[in-house]
């Protein structure tokens, strides 16, 4: 509560309030700052994933006006995404009652993800058991395009390691993970990927075709990818591919370390180790490797 004095220091002689003093010139000027934009939502987008979220399985095909209703659309707006989405193989339309329903480029992508927690879920115990055995850093990584991607990573105890961020990216053609997934791909995707080139790592990157080539086939030959300070001065690694039910190569498993403790003796030691966890990953996964008699 203000005082008598403070009261009457606020009015003038005449007994009125007085008005409040302007800023002086001299006052610093305090300025709000601006603040940041939430990120922009593409409405189209939205919607076309809105589109999707609206069939069930209780619901398989749904039409335009149903969609247009829901989606609180016009009818012309749903007609343009649906046909967008057939194209691209998301939607389909059936023939007879011209209703729409989830195409198998969505089942693709859904493999894709269950392909991946699959992958990590099943290695996870024999992952443990390599750094187990080994006592290095051990890696599980996808193939996403030109890059390899870590999807776990289990770090040596010893002081002097080679360390890998889930979600870490790096150029496939110069790990040893890379090289181990990319053996095994279609001869055109790789060459499109030797085309394409990749920024070298290191002065030791290994960047000529031919090269890299050669690697490729050694890895096809021997049944593990071996990289020598490719990818990080100073670290050498081994990996070997890992294949799902139907034979195909959906991840790599890896084992990396400091260059002077793998020498070739140790690292020829710990391959055999590699490969084995990998062959028991892939068998978990449902691969059977064919029999030769």
């Amino acid at each position: 509560m203000r005082t008598d004095r403070a009261k009457q220091a606020e009015r003038d002689d005449t007994g009125r309030e007085r008005a409040p003093e302007p800023p002086r010139a001299d006052a610093p000027v305090v300025r709000e700052k601006p603040r940041r934009a939430p990120p922009q939502r593409l409405s189209s987008v939205a919607t076309a994933v809105r589109l999707l979220k609206t069939f069930t399985e209780g619901e398989a095909e749904i039409g335009v006006t149903s969609l247009s209703r829901r989606l609180g659309v016009a009818k012309s707006t749903v007609y343009r995404l649906a046909s967008t989405l057939v194209s691209e193989g998301m939607l389909e339309q059936n023939r007879d009652n011209e209703k729409y329903r989830l195409g198998v480029a969505l089942f693709g992508l859904g493999a894709l993800v269950r392909q991946r927690m699959n992958v990590s879920t099943e290695a996870r115990p024999y992952l443990f058991d390599l750094r187990e055995a080994t006592n290095e850093t051990v890696h599980l990584a996808l193939l996403d395009g030109a890059d390899i991607l870590y999807v776990y990573d289990l770090e040596s105890t010893q002081a002097i390691r080679m360390r890998a961020n889930l979600g870490e990216r790096k150029p496939a053609l110069c790990t040893a993970e890379g090289r181990a997934m990319l053996a095994f791909r279609p001869e055109a995707e790789v060459e499109a990927l030797l085309r394409q080139g990749f920024k070298p790592r290191t002065p030791k990157t290994i960047v000529e075709r031919e090269k890299l080539r050669a690697a490729l086939k050694d890895v096809r030959r021997l049944g593990f990818a071996r990289e020598d300070e490719q990818s990080e001065l100073g670290m050498r690694s081994i990996a070997a591919p890992i294949r799902d039910a139907s034979g195909e190569v959906v991840a790599a498993v890896g084992m990396a370390g400091p260059l002077q403790r793998l020498s070739d003796k140790v690292l020829a030691g710990f391959a055999p180790q590699v490969a084995e966890t990998a062959r028991v990953i892939s068998t978990r996964l449902g691969y059977k490797a064919l029999a030769i008699f």
